[in-house]
This record gives structure tokens, sequence and C-alpha cells, in this order.
């Protein structure tokens, strides 16, 4: 890589992140300090993998921004052939967790297919949009970037993997947004996507998915006809973050979370690990951090020098963002549980080297913005 190149490297973004993994190991060590699994196996060896995860995301960060992010673009084709056969292949050997056939076991450590085709689909869009960039105004080039998007949505809702799917489904509309799609346009595909949500509820969706939605529609409306074992996960999470007051109970000192009442506190529910021991004040500094990275990474998107840039920018913002409003709105109870993790914070081998490569595209794109440097 040309020395010059590094004038331009967005140390603030590198920055953020820094901090952002920073919190990660002091909540994901607490988080997995003394709980145990359902079958009572104590859940501390996730720490040492977390860290390990982190090295390995790093070093993805790192070649990721060594690369030029236009080269991908030539690659597309590829990418999404990859893409939609690794979602094909998960469904036939993936190993079910959670209700959901996701994983694929690679020696002791498990991958997660989904986590890498939300980047490669992020690649491909970009690629698309930005070769037909004269045309974006054009229905046949709208709804090509749909059947994009569409082929590992599906792939994934037959999982059934729905939070995921939410994911793909906001990646495409935020790029479809930044590629010029019309609000019309949109409006149209919103009243035929009708009937096919009404399909998703009817053959997609498992019975803990619909129990999971019923119970959200039923705290919002009427929190009395909400079965207590229903809204289990929902009541732990708000018990321990109003527990946390003003500053917390300390880092290992929840009540909740070293008691093992929140469910999936490393992951799906680390907000709440950290409301309940680093209290307000704890919760606002995550968000803060969050919301720099957003903009960070929107900052990098306008000034990208091609639309290519531009736009695979803005599908990691897309994917950042999603992240952040689910995994934090779930814990807040605003939004229906659905597991997701929170970037750059909660456990999750796959999805953090994947982030991280993000990032690290972020940066290619960040300096490389300049057409001349000298």
């Amino acid at each position: 890589m040309e020395w010059r190149l590094w004038r331009e490297f967005n140390i603030y973004l590198l920055l953020c992140v820094l901090a952002l993994l920073s919190i990660s190991i002091v909540s994901v060590y607490s988080a997995t300090l003394n709980a145990i699994t359902g079958y009572g196996t104590p859940m501390n060896i996730l720490f040492p993998r977390h860290i390990v995860n982190i090295v390995m995301g790093l070093v993805c960060m790192i070649a990721a921004m060594s690369i030029d992010y236009r080269l991908l673009s030539s690659f597309a084709r590829p990418i999404y052939i990859t893409t939609v056969v690794i979602l094909a292949v998960v469904l036939v050997i993936g190993k079910i967790s959670e209700g959901a056939r996701s994983w694929i076991e690679v020696g002791t450590r498990t991958f997660q297919p989904a986590e890498a085709a939300k980047l490669l689909t992020i690649i491909v869009l970009a690629a698309y949009w930005s070769h037909f960039e004269d045309r974006w105004d054009q229905w046949s080039i709208q709804l090509g970037g749909l059947v994009l998007a569409g082929v590992p949505l599906v792939l994934v809702l037959v999982q059934p993997d729905l939070g995921t799917a939410v994911v793909f489904g906001f990646i495409w509309l935020i790029m479809a947004w930044t590629a010029g799609i019309r609000w019309q346009q949109l409006l149209i595909l919103g009243i035929l996507a009708v009937p096919l949500l009404w399909a998703g509820w009817e053959y997609f969706l498992d019975d803990y998915q619909h129990v999971r939605l019923l119970t959200f529609y039923w705290l919002i409306y009427d929190p009395t006809k909400v079965d207590p074992d229903h809204g289990y996960n929902i009541i732990q999470s708000l018990t321990a973050i109003g527990s946390g007051g003003m500053f917390g109970t300390g880092l290992t000192r929840g009540l909740l979370s070293q008691g093992n009442y929140i469910p999936v506190q490393y992951s799906d529910f680390i907000f709440s690990v950290i409301a309940e021991e680093m209290g307000f004040v704890g919760g606002i500094v995550i968000l803060l951090f969050q919301g720099l990275l957003l903009w960070f990474t929107l900052s990098i998107a306008g000034r990208a020098r091609d639309s290519f840039g531009r736009l695979l920018a803005v599908g990691i913002f897309a994917t950042l963002l999603c992240h952040m409003l689910i995994n934090i709105g779930v814990a807040m109870s605003i939004m229906p549980v659905t597991g997701l993790p929170l970037p750059l914070i909660s456990y999750g081998g796959s999805f953090t080297i994947i982030t991280l490569t993000g990032i690290g595209l972020l940066e290619s794109i960040a300096m490389r913005w300049r057409r001349i440097a000298f």
C-alpha cells in the first residue's frame, strides 16, 4: 500500500472501534463470569474465545483496509454465487441452535454463514447499482436489486432466522433509497409485499416466533394478557435496566446478570447487563459511541470517490444501524424479541469478525477518496 494513502486514514473511526471493543471485553467478561447454560455448563469459557474473535477480526480489518475496495466490484458475480451457495448449504448440513438451522461446524468452532452473506450481499448490490448509475429511476433496475437481495433474504428466512432476514431487508431499503428509488415505487412495492408478509407468517415462522411477536403486541396494547413465561425475557431485561440506576451496581456485581436471570446476556441482551452494572451513564456511553460509529460511516459514504464506494459504505451503515436499533430496542421492550448482537459489543465470532472486516472496507474507502494524492 502506498504511504500517501495513510494520510487519509480515519483515525477517529479506529479510536471509536477500539473504545467499543474495550467496553465489549469487560462487558462479555462480566456477562459470562457466573453464567451457565440450560444444561449447567459454565459459560466463562466464552470469554477467551471472545478475545480470539476480536484478534481475528482486527486481522481481517487490517487486510480489508489494505486492498483497494474498487477491486471487489469486478468479482460481484462470483461473490453472489458464493453467497447463495453457502446459504443453501447451511439448510442441508447446518447445525440447529435456538430453533434455527443457521450454523456450520468447523472443527470445534461454529460459523454463521448469514453474517458473511450480509457483507457479501452489500458488495454485490453496490456493484450492481453502480453499474446502472444512470438508470437508477427505472423499475427494471430497482427490481433487479430487489431480486438480488431477496434470494439470500428468503434463504435466511427459511432457516428460520427472522432477525437476520429483517437486516437483509433493511440493507436493501437503505441502499435502494441511496440508489435513487422513488417513494412511489416503494409505496407500490409495500402494497405488493402485504400478501408476502402473510405467507411468511403462515409458512416460514415457527411457533416460538409467533409467540414472540404476539407477546410484543400484547405488551403494547394490554400487558395484563401477557403470559409471564412468554414475557420472561423482557421482564428480566427491564428489571435489570431499571435496577442499574444512575451509575450501576458495579462490574460483576449485577444481581440479575450475575444471578443468571437475563437470557443470552452475553449477546442478545448485553445492553441489559451494561445498564445494570454500569447504570444510566454506561448506557449513554454505549449510545454515544454507537452514534459516533454511525456518523463516521456516513461521513465516509459522503466523501467516497465513486458510487460503488458510497453504496458500499451505506450498506455497512444500514447493517450497523439495524443491529443497534433491534438489539437495544429489544432490551428496552420497544421491539419484538429477536436475536441480534450489538455491533462491536456482543459476543459472537462470526458477527464480530465480519463487522471488523466491514470497518476495514470503510477505511479502504476513506483512504482512497481523493482521485489524486500528493
